[in-house]
Order: C-alpha cells, then structure tokens, then sequence
C-alpha cells in the first residue's frame, strides 16, 4: 500500500511539474485577463459541474484568495444533490447552462468567466462557454487534454468545450483522470485534477497579486477570519468591492 501511495505522490509532483514547465504562459495570460477584469471593475465568476465545483470552492471566500471571484452555482450539480447521480444527468441536460447564465448570474459583456471541466466534453459547459461568448464574456477553461483529445462530445453542437474558451489551460492529467493502477484492480484509482486544478487556479491568484501591485494596486486578497481583526478587515474588503461581488448579496 505504502509503494501505491509513493507513485502517488511522484505522479502528482510530476504532474504539477509539467504544468509549471508547459502552461506557465497561459497561466500568465489568465492572469493578465482577470488583471483587466479587476483594474476595469468587470465581474470574474468561475464555474465547474459536480467534483469540477471543488476548484471553484478553493477560488470563494477563502483566506488568501481573491474576494473578486464569484460562483456559479446549482444545487442539482453540487455533490450534495441526492440521489448524486442526478448531477450527471444534469450536466448533460441541454439548455440548463443558459437557463444558469441567465438567472443565476448577473454576468455581461467584458466580465470573465473561468470554467473547469476534465473531459470537456458534457454539454453544460460547451453551452455555457458558447453562450458566455456570445455575450462577449472573457472565457477561460480548465481542462484534461489528453482525456477530451480521446473522447468526443455529448453536446448537441458536437463542440468541445477547449474548442470555444478564448485560452485553455491544460491540467496535464491523464485519459479517465484517476493515475494509479492497483494490482488486482481493473480501474485506476487517485485522481489528479484537484491537485492539479488548485495548483493552476492558486497559480493564478499569485500572479494577479504581482501584476495588481506592479501598477500600484493592493489586491483584493481575503484573511482568514481565524485572525484577529480579520473580520473587520474582510468585510470592508467586501463593502469597498462591491459592485463586483455578487455571491454576498
């Protein structure tokens, strides 16, 4: 057991090695994007359906993230929906991302919209991305591209969705997502794409971080309100921010 959960251990320090080594430059586009967003006081949402909704809890009022970032949010696709296997037929219901675009979000054009999906394939997420686009949205995806490039679409436009975002960010996992093969076992187990994802999205808080104060702008970071005096500190960073923080309202 001690040897399986070693190869873990390995495969996740590669995998985040291949990410800091091949996507450092999208990552630093993103950040120059969400960098516009914030300086032209446009909204930043992030969205990701069922176990993909993990990376946008780690971006949402979170200690040492940013106070800017807004969910997307549906109680049928978090993992506390029962039965849970109601969020996969959801995530493949044609018509629901626009139905969430529109009613969930006060999103418009210029804002940004960052969207985490491993396969790329179901239709909640190409509908929201073709619909976020037609809106003139910034959209960013998150994506496993060796798993979407094997597997083909469940949308009804026969779209992927790293084939709509205006720049994809690989999260350099493999085919199925799980990494680690048990002897005895027919699937693999222990997948990488909450590591992975966290690392890309924590990634992107530090370079918007550098960049606000490259040009003379505090970032808008939360503390954790475990702190003395965070809580103070926190909700005037709300109060000063509010035209763009929607998920407090």
């Amino acid at each position: 057991m001690n040897n399986y959960v070693n190869h873990y251990k390995e495969k996740l320090i590669e995998v985040l090695d291949k990410i800091y080594e091949t996507q450092s430059g999208k990552i630093e586009k993103a950040a120059d994007m969400l960098v516009d967003a914030i300086v032209n006081k446009k909204a930043i949402y992030a969205f990701g359906p069922s176990h993909a909704g993990m990376i946008v809890e780690e971006m949402v009022y979170r200690a040492g993230g940013l106070a800017l970032v807004n969910p997307i949010h549906a109680s049928a696709l978090l993992p506390n929906a029962r039965p849970m296997t109601i969020t996969t037929a959801m995530e493949r219901l044609p018509g629901y991302a626009s139905v969430l675009l529109k009613k969930a979000t006060s999103i418009k054009k210029g804002d940004f919209l960052l969207i985490h999906s491993v396969s790329a394939r179901i239709p909640i997420v190409i509908e929201m991305a073709i619909e976020a686009k037609k809106m003139g949205v910034n959209v960013v995806g998150i994506v496993n591209m060796d798993f979407a490039k094997n597997v083909t679409s469940l949308d009804p436009s026969g779209k992927m969705m790293h084939e709509i975002c205006d720049l994809v960010i690989d999260n350099c996992g493999e085919l199925g997502d799980a990494s680690i093969a048990v002897e005895g076992l027919p699937q693999k187990v222990a997948p990488t794409s909450t590591v992975a994802g966290s690392f890309i999205v924590n990634s992107l808080v530090i370079k918007v971080c550098e960049k606000l104060i490259e040009q003379g702008i505090e970032p808008p970071v939360f503390r954790s309100g475990n702190l003395d005096g965070a809580n103070s500190f926190n909700a005037e960073l709300i109060e000063n921010n509010k035209e763009q923080i929607h998920y407090m309202y």
